[in-house]
């Protein structure tokens, strides 16, 4: 049996709670997304308005930590199934949430500036 060493949550349950939940936070953020696209012409300054607003800057870092939580979650996950070589399998999640998290720190920086 593969130890949880690497992974997120304390145990499977911990895990499961967590993914769902940033599925969740993903999923009305993308709606967020949607209802502002779909409700007016897009324009730079509407763009930057938008993401000038407290609420969407929140929101933005809520959504960019969830997907950070479901990445590595996720990663493990997959890895742990499917490569067996420890070593192997320890860099490629080595990687690949180093990714994630370059992501959610570029993301805070972009968000910030505007």
């Amino acid at each position: 049996m593969v130890k949880s060493v690497s992974g997120l949550g304390r145990n499977g349950v911990h895990d499961f709670v967590l993914i769902r939940a940033s599925a969740i936070i993903l999923t009305l953020y993308t709606l967020y997304l949607v209802g502002f696209v779909a409700t007016n012409d897009i324009t730079y300054e509407t763009w930057q308005a938008f993401f000038s607003g407290i609420c969407t800057k929140a929101f933005t870092m809520l959504a960019l930590v969830a997907m950070l939580i479901h990445a590595w979650i996720g990663t493990w996950q997959v890895l742990t199934d499917y490569i067996k070589c420890a070593k192997l399998r320890g860099l490629l999640q080595f990687v690949l949430v180093s990714i994630a998290f370059i992501y959610t720190f570029v993301g805070f920086s972009v968000l910030w500036g505007v």
